[in-house]
C-alpha cells in the first residue's frame, strides 16, 4: 500500500468519525430541546402566570436554583402532591420556594478550641 492510499484511508476514517460525532450531537440537541419543551409545558400546568414570571426572575439571578425548583415542582406534580392546587397560585408558590430554599441552606458550625 502506498503512502497516498494510506493517507486517503486515514482521511476517510477521520471524515466518517466527524460525521458520526455531528450526528450524535444533533441527536443530543434534539433530545435536549424535547426535554426543555416538555418541561415548559409541565410548568404551564403547574404554575400560574405570576408563578412562572417569578420563576423566570429567579432564573435571571440564579439559574441553577431555578432548575432545582423546576425539578422539585415536577417531582411533586408527578407524585400527586400538587393535584388539587394546579396551577399553583403565586402565594402557594412563594411558600414552596421558602421551604425549598430553607432546605438548601447550609448550617454553619463554629468550632472553638
Amino acid at each position: 500500500m502506498s503512502d497516498e492510499e494510506e493517507l486517503d484511508n486515514i482521511r476517510k476514517r477521520k471524515l466518517a468519525e466527524l460525521r458520526q460525532q455531528a450526528a450524535q450531537q444533533q441527536i443530543s440537541e434534539a433530545q435536549q430541546k424535547e426535554f426543555e419543551n416538555k418541561k415548559y409545558l409541565l410548568m404551564r400546568k403547574i404554575l400560574s402566570q405570576e408563578g412562572r414570571q417569578r420563576l423566570e426572575n429567579i432564573r435571571m439571578v440564579k439559574p441553577q436554583f431555578a432548575e432545582q425548583i423546576e425539578l422539585e415542582l415536577i417531582q411533586l406534580f408527578q407524585s400527586g402532591q400538587l393535584r388539587g392546587a394546579t396551577p399553583l397560585p403565586d402565594n402557594a408558590f412563594k411558600k414552596l420556594l421558602e421551604q425549598i430554599s430553607s432546605i438548601g441552606k447550609k448550617k454553619e458550625f463554629n468550632i472553638k478550641k
